[in-house]
């Protein structure tokens, strides 16, 4: 459900993929991790390496719901002068060259609430931005934020977790818009592997109460649990993964090595390449 006008970067994109189908490949970065430019290299080289849709992360210092690989790389954000201005002014950057794939900030509420929800609304919908994945407000707080992104024509995308229960279920999904990003473990990011089966048994059940596509992320690391993701769901979302690629090819000084940028593409497009020749499974 979308109040406002949309720019319809993710409705077309999943349109296009289910015409061929296969599921899309959504890769997070953090913003300014190392650094801006390097962050903003990252990102313009994504879809020719395979991204389909973007996650960009917003740094906050005090990120609950990540793990030790993605609060590490906020650390390196703050470091290398993160700010949720400069955060848009790189998706503006990116829009100069990209206008096609859809660009989603994930984070949390606190920096939106100090910049001011209306204001960062606005500047994020004229710099290109498609959705927000804003991982502590619950549904019992949609006012806060959900709803006037909604209609400010901005998507919502809202997490569901093992936990979710079917009473939970409707209140999780009464604002979601653009896709449900479903969480296939439970706890923090990039500390466990995901489970095949369970993530079957999710996305079936998810998709028995919505007709939007489901993104599973959370403990998806290899190009095979790719591909495996992409035989259920309508996603697949890497995130820890990726860090830790660009974690590794940083000095002792956390500076980017010469030729991290390629080894952060190499291993995305190693990663997406399972998706080419995913078959999608029938859910019932």
């Amino acid at each position: 459900m979308t109040r406002g006008a949309t720019s319809g970067r993710i409705e077309a994109r999943f349109a296009s993929l289910r015409e061929i189908g296969r599921a899309a490949f959504i890769p997070f970065i953090m913003a300014a991790d190392p650094d801006y430019k390097t962050t903003l290299e990252i990102l313009k080289g994504l879809p020719g390496a395979g991204a389909d849709i973007i996650e960009i992360g917003v740094m906050y210092s005090d990120p609950m719901a990540d793990g030790p690989a993605i609060q590490a790389a906020g650390l390196r954000a703050k470091t290398g002068g993160a700010r949720v201005t400069k955060t848009l002014d790189m998706v503006r950057d990116f829009r100069k060259e990209d206008d096609t794939t859809p660009i989603i900030l994930m984070g949390y509420y606190n920096p939106i609430y100090i910049y001011g929800v209306q204001t960062f609304l606005a500047d994020a919908c004229e710099a290109g931005v498609d959705g927000l994945i804003v991982v502590d407000l619950p549904p019992e707080e949609d006012t806060e934020l959900c709803i006037p992104a909604l209609e400010a024509g901005m998507h919502f995308i809202r997490l569901a977790t093992p936990t979710t229960d079917d009473k939970r279920i409707p209140a999780v999904l009464a604002n979601t818009s653009g896709f449900v990003y479903y969480v296939a473990v439970a706890g923090i990011t990039g500390t466990k592997s995901a489970d095949k089966s369970a993530i079957h048994t999710a996305v079936k059940h998810l998709k028995r109460h919505t007709d939007l596509p489901v993104a599973v992320g959370f403990g998806i690391k290899t190009p095979a649990q790719v591909a495996e993701i992409g035989k259920i769901a309508d996603a697949a979302v890497v995130g820890s993964a990726l860090v830790d690629i660009i974690e590794a090819n940083l000095d002792d000084n956390g500076n980017a090595k010469a030729g991290l940028v390629n080894k952060a593409l190499e291993f995305v497009a190693e990663l997406s390449k399972g998706l080419q020749s995913s078959e999608k499974v029938l859910l019932k």
